[in-house]
């Protein structure tokens, strides 16, 4: 299964510069630029966990927001919003789909009644663990793309590129 280094990077700068199975674009500058690699790379890793999960029926961010509920019984939309990078209005769609699916209750808080506390229902809990499964085949492929060796550096270096950007 393992590939020789020579194979694999062969293979990389294809993938990278094929647009269809016919086409290839010259990206010029684009083609060395972190931020462009780093973008290109977030959408084929969610293309690639969108299709893992469409057995279940939920998409990459409803899973985020589910997991970011789950992890913090009673946050608020607004804080949840600030969590995963969106704003409240475009929130609210994803939240009202959720709580009609039966899957996070909203409850107004008691200290603020325009403050909504979030929470997972126990049909909430069992579509996070199946994403979850889902989501550790996803990670595991990423695992074997970036190698074991690499895994932490790497990691630690998207996490620097966040802190420092973000």
């Amino acid at each position: 299964m393992a590939r020789d280094t020579a194979a694999l990077r062969s293979e990389e700068r294809e993938a990278t510069t094929r647009v269809s199975s016919d086409d290839a674009l010259d990206f010029g500058p684009f083609d060395d630029w972190i931020g462009f690699r780093l973008r290109m790379a977030q959408i084929a890793s969610f293309q690639s966990f969108a299709r893992h999960t469409q057995s279940v029926g939920l998409s990459p961010g409803r899973f985020a927001a589910l997991i970011l509920i789950d992890r913090n019984p009673g946050i608020s939309q607004t804080a949840l919003a600030r969590a995963i990078g969106s704003d409240k209005s475009t929130l609210t769609p994803v939240l009202d789909n959720l709580v009609r699916r039966g899957l996070i209750s909203r409850v107004r808080t008691r200290s603020d009644r325009r403050l909504y506390e979030l929470s997972l229902t126990d049909e909430g809990r069992r579509a996070v663990r199946a994403m979850q499964e889902l989501a550790q085949r996803h990670e595991s492929e990423l695992d074997a793309i970036v190698g074991p060796r690499e895994r932490a550096q790497f990691v630690k270096t998207l996490r620097k590129i966040s802190a420092a950007l973000g």
